[in-house]
């Protein structure tokens, strides 16, 4: 995962509330295969770290959001601080290890 700076979210903007330490945030589209193995990951991460939601958002239906952060592809992963903040981001299916890292640096 990459570091991302500037840009901060919201539950406006996701459709959700943030996790009191953290949030993982996926952006998938419907055909997406390795969206749904992602989706397990990021869903095992939230549940094993106390604090951590993950919210997940279909990228069709979301496209100024999209257009906004510049997601390229599905599926992409941003990690958030409590304040919303974005600190990583990564394109593609990420391992439970590089996922509990990059959460180092939103707590």
């Amino acid at each position: 995962m990459t570091a991302a700076h500037g840009e901060r979210l919201g539950a406006g903007e996701l459709g959700a509330e943030l996790g009191a330490k953290a949030t993982l945030v996926q952006f998938s589209s419907a055909f997406c295969q390795p969206c749904r193995a992602t989706r397990r990951v990021l869903a095992d991460v939230a549940a094993m770290v106390p604090g951590v939601a993950h919210v997940e958002i279909d990228a069709e239906g979301a496209l100024d959001l999209v257009r906004a952060l510049r997601v390229d592809s599905t599926p992409t992963v941003l990690v958030l601080d409590a304040d919303g903040r974005v600190v990583r981001r990564a394109a593609g299916q990420p391992r439970k290890a590089d996922v509990i890292a990059a959460l180092g640096a939103a707590v």
